[in-house]
């Protein structure tokens, strides 16, 4: 299990998954709707989530090995993203998991982005979020 996770996330308040997509001419891999719920009693959702993961397959998964996954959706792709982020119907930002478990693994250390997904990023309207979570001795 790698301790980086990476997806494209799209967050809107009034489209819905399948607007998205036709929007940015293909499906994500995860959404979820404006009003559905996560459980029954849960209150309706007021967003729409659509979600693309980033995934090395059997690699290490970390950021630098995810960037070419990234990259390969190609300038269209980031294009139709900023199209729809500058349009003020969405909000688009790439996101990345750190779960920090093994203090001396070096693979679970640092976060490296390169450049060039750095500009891919900002053709495509994104932010970056980075989520870190650290589990050391007993707070596992």
């Amino acid at each position: 299990m790698s301790a980086f996770r990476m997806y494209l996330r799209v967050v809107s308040e009034s489209l819905r998954p399948e607007q998205i997509s036709a929007r940015l001419a293909t499906g994500p891999d995860e959404a979820t709707a404006i009003g559905s719920r996560r459980r029954p009693q849960s209150p309706p959702r007021a967003h729409t989530t659509w979600i693309r993961h980033a995934s090395a397959g059997d690699g290490p998964g970390r950021p630098e090995d995810l960037e070419p996954v990234v990259l390969g959706w190609g300038p269209q792709f980031a294009a139709a993203l900023g199209q729809l982020a500058a349009s003020g119907d969405a909000e688009v930002s790439l996101v990345i998991v750190q779960e920090l478990t093994d203090p001396e693994d070096p693979q679970q250390k640092g976060i490296w982005l390169s450049a060039a997904l750095l500009a891919w990023l900002a053709k495509a309207g994104a932010s970056l979020d980075i989520d870190q979570y650290t589990y050391y001795g007993d707070d596992q």
